[in-house]
């Protein structure tokens, strides 16, 4: 990379996200990995989905080797104006109902609804089985 690297909006990096056209912002700066997605162990698919977001997380969660991060360099074709990326989308779950130690969980009440039943038709058999004379 130059001695002055060229700063990058989000808006133009997210452009780049195809298997022919593939940039990428890690630690805050821009990687062109286009001519690297045949090569990536972790096939293309995982570079494409890492485009269009700060993708940060997502190498440093992969555990990266020390040569893949020198292998980075080559690729570095700037910096991202981080002032131009979006915030974190985070999920967040539907409200649910606070649990009940009143009323036993649903998935109890449909075991209980199988099994009984089985039981009882269980202890008829049982029943006439042993209690039949010969």
């Amino acid at each position: 990379m130059a001695s002055d690297p060229k700063i990058h909006v989000f808006e133009e990096v997210a452009k780049h996200s195809s298997s022919k056209d593939c940039w990428l912002i890690i630690s805050g700066k821009v990687y062109d990995v286009t001519t690297f997605m045949e090569d990536h162990p972790g096939g293309d698919e995982v570079l494409l989905s890492a485009t269009g977001k700060d993708a940060t997380n997502d190498f440093e969660d992969v555990g990266h080797s020390d040569s893949a991060r020198e292998m980075m360099d080559k690729y570095c074709i700037g910096k991202i104006d981080a002032s131009t990326v979006p915030a974190r989308r985070h999920f967040l779950p539907p409200p649910q109902a606070p649990y009940s130690h009143d009323k036993p969980p649903e998935f109890l009440i449909k075991v209980l609804q199988f099994l009984v039943p089985l039981l009882i038709l269980g202890l008829a058999f049982a029943v006439r089985h042993f209690t039949k004379k010969e």
